[in-house]
């Protein structure tokens, strides 16, 4: 790691992206700035490595590369199909500054997540349970431990209701910490699998209709600016969430 926190890796050439991906990603932006971009990030594409055929967010970050060739580089991840806002850098510098900022947990994410079966209890609260990475084949899993297995890792996940419904509710979620899985893990340990996470046991039905992914959405971002001050990106909702919402029960999520 560099004194600034993130990696020092050599430039990455742009990737060959087609007129019709360039637009699908420049239709993501949701704030931009000299040093900054942040996109709203669908259900379905894989941050960065994915599996799939098609390119990955990273990848599709050619279409805003700089004269010199380079592209923003991702400051965090979402899984695969966890939506909302993902932040990028444009420049070294701010790349380091932020990977810093997130290090030393400047960084207040708030992310959205449609669980069941109905509201916890108590209905807001503190997760703190350790997890430790277990590899199942060819499939990572987290798993909450003891405090003092060998392999643990602090992990502690803010949680609140804000609306219920028989059998379902909508969470507020704040994770401290930013462990793999943590916010799907730390609610299936409370008894609340996120619905659509099959991973982790949540539920593929909502009041009679299938769920096609995982109901999380990261719905708002605030961190340090590399310039000065303080900066909160909100990503609207996607569509499937408010279908999936209105069909448990929750109609009128926003």
């Amino acid at each position: 790691m560099s004194k600034r926190g993130v990696s020092r890796r050599p430039e990455r050439s742009p990737v060959a992206l087609t007129p019709e991906e360039v637009a699908f990603v420049r239709s993501l932006v949701i704030y931009e700035d000299q040093v900054l971009l942040a996109l709203n990030k669908p259900p379905g594409l894989s941050s960065q490595g994915g599996r799939g055929q098609g390119h990955t967010l990273d990848e599709l970050l050619s279409a805003f590369a700089r004269s010199n060739g380079n592209r923003p580089r991702l400051i965090h991840r979402l899984d695969r199909d966890t939506s909302g806002v993902i932040l990028t850098a444009r420049t070294n510098p701010a790349a380091g500054f932020l990977g810093k900022a997130m290090m030393a947990r400047k960084f207040a994410k708030t992310y959205l997540a449609l669980v069941a079966p109905g509201a916890p209890s108590p209905p807001a609260g503190v997760i703190d349970a350790p997890l430790r990475r277990e590899e199942v084949g060819w499939e990572a899993y987290m798993r909450v431990c003891a405090p003092d297995h060998p392999d643990a890792e602090t992990a502690l996940t803010h949680y609140r209701t804000l609306a219920q419904a028989d059998g379902a509710a909508l969470l507020e979620v704040r994770p401290e910490t930013g462990r793999m899985h943590q916010i799907r893990v730390h609610l299936a340990h409370l008894g609340r699998p996120i619905l659509g996470d099959a991973k982790y046991g949540g539920s593929l039905m909502a009041g009679g209709w299938p769920v096609p992914r995982l109901m999380l959405h990261a719905a708002a971002l605030e961190f340090p600016h590399p310039e000065g001050g303080r900066r909160r990106i909100e990503a609207p909702l996607p569509e499937d969430f408010r279908i999936v919402a209105t069909h448990a029960g929750l109609a009128g999520t926003e």
